[in-house]
C-alpha cells in the first residue's frame, strides 16, 4: 500500500493535536482500531501506537469453526484488527455459556484496514489502499480535535449485590477444599440500560484517569470497546512468544513512602505469591502445547509494576514456537488468559459458567492485531467499557483471584479499586 511520512515538525498542529484530530476522524467510520501505550516502559514494551479504519465490513466467521477462519484470513497477509471474545472457549473445549448477556457483541470480530496510521517517536506514518493519501492528512488537519469527557447522569447498577458476591466466593472456597479447583477467577458486572453516551469522548476520559500499556479504542458498527488494560495476554515477534499474567493488586499509596510500603507488602504477600505462582505454572502448561521442548522460561517472576490507581504484580513468560505450528496453534493452546479463569483451567471456567451472573462476552477475551507476517499483540480484556448503541448498553467487569485463604471481604474491597477509573468517569 502506498506509505506518506510526515515529521510532527511539518505539521501545523502538536503531535498531540494531530493525534486527537486523527481519533475524532477515525471515528466517524464504521469499523475503527486504535492501540496505545502511553509511552509506559513495560517489558517486552507496550502496544505499538496505531490507529486503523475501514469503511467496509468486518471478517464473516462461521460460529462452527472461527479458529479454521481466522487461519485463512491470516493466509492473506494483511494486518487485521480485532477481537477474541472469551467465549471462543467453546470453540476450544465442551464448554458452553449461558448466562445473561445484555451486549450481543459477536465472539470474534477482524477486520482489515483501508487506512493505517502509525504513531512514531518523531513522525507519523501513513498507509493507504488509496493513492490518494495527502487528501487522508488534510482532512485529518481539517477535523475537529476529539475531546475527554466524562459521562454525568447515568446509574450504574451492580449484578451482583455484595452479600451474594460474598456468598459466591465462599462457595468457590468450597469448590477449593473438595479438590475441584486450586484457584478461580471470580467476576461481576456493572452495567446501565437506556443510556447514551460520547464513547470516543469516554475512552479519552478514561485514559487520562487511567493510562496503561495495553490501552486501546474499538468501534465496529453500533458496538464499542473503551479498554484500559494493563495486562498482555499473548505477544509473538517471529517464533518468541510472550506472555505476561497479572495477579497480585493493591492500592497506590498517597505518600511516596506509603506508596513503597504498599508495594513492598505487595511482593510479601504470600497469598498474592500463591496466585501468581499457580497461573504462572497454568501458562507455561498452555505455551508448552505450542512451544518447542525446553524453550518455555520464567524470564521474571513477581514483578511489581505501578499504574495510576494500583500496583500489580506481573510474571513474564517466553517460548520458541515449534517449526510445525503457527500463530492459531499457539491460541488455540493458550486461550482464554489463565489469569482470568484459574486452575485447572477447565474445571475453572466450568465453575466460571456455573458460579457468575452474566456471561462474560468480550470481558476476559482479548484485543489485540495481527500482522502481515503472522506476528501479533493482545492484550486481556479488562478495565474495559463496553457499549452496544443500539441496545443502548453500558457494561464493565471486575474480578479477582479467589484461593482457599481469600478473604471475601478483601476480595470485593479488590474489585472496587479495580472499577475505580471507570465508575469515576461514568458519575
Amino acid at each position: 500500500m502506498p506509505l506518506l511520512e510526515i515529521n510532527y515538525k511539518d505539521l501545523s498542529v502538536t503531535a498531540e493535536e494531530f493525534r486527537l484530530k486523527a481519533l475524532a476522524w477515525a471515528d466517524a467510520f464504521p469499523l475503527a482500531a486504535y492501540y496505545y501505550d502511553h509511552n509506559i516502559p513495560y517489558p517486552h514494551n507496550g502496544f505499538r501506537h496505531m490507529l486503523a479504519v475501514s469503511g467496509g465490513t468486518t471478517i464473516d466467521f462461521d460460529p462452527a469453526s472461527p479458529f479454521e477462519d481466522l487461519k485463512e484470513a491470516i493466509k492473506q497477509k494483511q494486518l487485521l484488527c480485532g477481537y477474541l471474545g472469551y467465549d471462543l472457549k467453546n470453540n476450544i473445549e465442551k464448554l458452553s455459556s449461558n448466562n445473561h448477556d445484555g451486549l450481543g457483541f459477536p465472539p470474534i470480530v477482524f477486520f482489515v484496514p483501508e487506512i493505517i496510521l502509525y504513531f512514531n517517536e518523531v513522525s507519523i506514518t501513513i498507509e493507504s489502499s488509496d493513492a490518494y493519501i495527502q487528501n487522508i492528512l488534510e482532512t485529518i488537519l481539517a477535523t475537529p480535535a476529539a475531546q475527554p469527557a466524562e459521562q454525568e447522569g447515568i446509574t450504574i447498577q451492580q449484578r451482583v449485590p455484595r452479600t451474594d458476591y460474598i456468598a459466591q466466593v465462599e462457595k468457590v472456597r468450597q469448590h477449593i477444599l473438595e479438590g475441584n479447583v486450586y484457584e478461580l477467577n471470580y467476576c461481576m458486572e456493572f452495567f446501565a440500560h437506556d443510556v447514551t453516551i460520547e464513547p470516543l469522548a469516554l475512552y479519552l476520559a478514561l485514559s487520562e484517569v487511567s493510562p496503561t500499556p495495553f490501552s486501546g479504542y474499538l468501534k465496529f458498527n453500533d458496538n464499542y470497546l473503551l479498554c484500559a488494560s494493563p495486562e498482555r495476554f499473548l505477544k509473538k515477534t517471529g517464533t518468541t512468544i510472550v506472555s505476561q499474567p497479572i495477579k497480585g493488586t493493591i492500592k497506590r499509596g498517597k505518600t511516596p513512602e506509603e506508596d513503597e510500603q504498599l508495594r513492598h507488602q505487595l511482593r510479601h504477600d504470600e497469598k498474592e505469591l500463591a496466585e501468581n505462582m499457580m497461573i504462572v505454572d497454568l501458562i507455561r502448561n498452555d505455551l508448552s502445547r505450542s512451544c518447542a521442548t525446553g524453550t518455555v522460561k520464567v524470564e521474571e517472576m513477581f514483578g511489581t509494576y505501578g499504574f495510576r490507581q494500583v500496583w500489580q504484580m506481573i510474571s513474564t513468560i517466553t517460548g520458541t514456537i515449534k517449526p510445525e505450528n503457527n500463530l492459531v496453534d499457539v491460541l488455540l493452546g493458550a486461550f482464554p488468559m489463565g489469569s482470568m479463569t484459574g486452575a485447572p483451567k477447565i474445571s475453572a471456567m466450568q465453575l466460571i459458567e456455573e458460579l457468575e451472573a452474566t456471561r462474560r462476552g468480550l470481558y476476559s477475551g482479548a484485543f489485540g492485531y495481527i500482522t502481515p507476517d503472522q506476528d501479533c499483540d493482545f492484550n486481556v480484556v479488562i478495565r474495559s467499557i463496553q457499549y452496544n448503541a443500539a441496545r443502548k448498553c453500558l457494561s464493565f467487569m471486575v474480578g479477582s483471584a479467589i484461593t482457599y485463604d481469600s478473604d471475601p471481604e478483601r476480595e470485593y474491597e479488590e474489585c472496587l479499586l479495580k472499577a475505580k477509573a471507570m465508575l469515576q468517569i461514568l458519575s
